[in-house]
């Protein structure tokens, strides 16, 4: 439906990377104002108050890894639901080694809507994601940058 896709430079080692960036609790722990209820290295479950005009109340998130090549990739299937809205977004991340770090290349793509986001116009969902993967990424940098 619609695709994501970019590449984040981490100033840390590869093997660091891609153990923290592979687990889905420590990624749903990096989420800026989520209430994260579960949290292991495959799966992770919380809610977030969602930063969409459209969608009122808390979005819950369910990210469960579907695949993991350790120190290479890992693949995520996350379901957001809310008050007559859900959404489904199967999302990748391969890592490599870079000068001074890491570099992330990542691909998201929206698979699936329900409800009341089938009515929003793509280009809408589109501008809206994109912030939202901006602000899910500066969390996460700034995380990694913390431990």
């Amino acid at each position: 439906m619609i695709h994501f896709e970019g590449d984040r430079h981490i100033p840390l080692p590869v093997a660091e990377v891609a153990a923290k960036l592979s687990d889905a609790g420590y990624v749903a722990n990096c989420v800026t104002d989520s209430q994260v209820t579960e949290a292991t290295a495959d799966r992770a479950v919380g809610k977030i108050k969602p930063k969409l005009s459209f969608l009122t109340g808390n979005l819950t998130l369910t990210a469960e890894v579907t695949a993991r090549d350790p120190g290479k990739s890992v693949v995520f299937r996350v379901e957001s639901k809310a008050m007559g809205a859900s959404s489904t977004v199967e999302s990748k991340l391969e890592f490599a080694e870079a000068e001074g770090g890491t570099v992330v290349h990542w691909t998201g793509d929206l698979v699936a809507v329900t409800g009341l986001l089938k009515m929003v116009p793509k280009g809408l969902l589109e501008g809206t994601a994109k912030k939202v993967i901006e602000d899910v990424w500066d969390a996460v940098a700034a995380k990694l940058a913390a431990s």
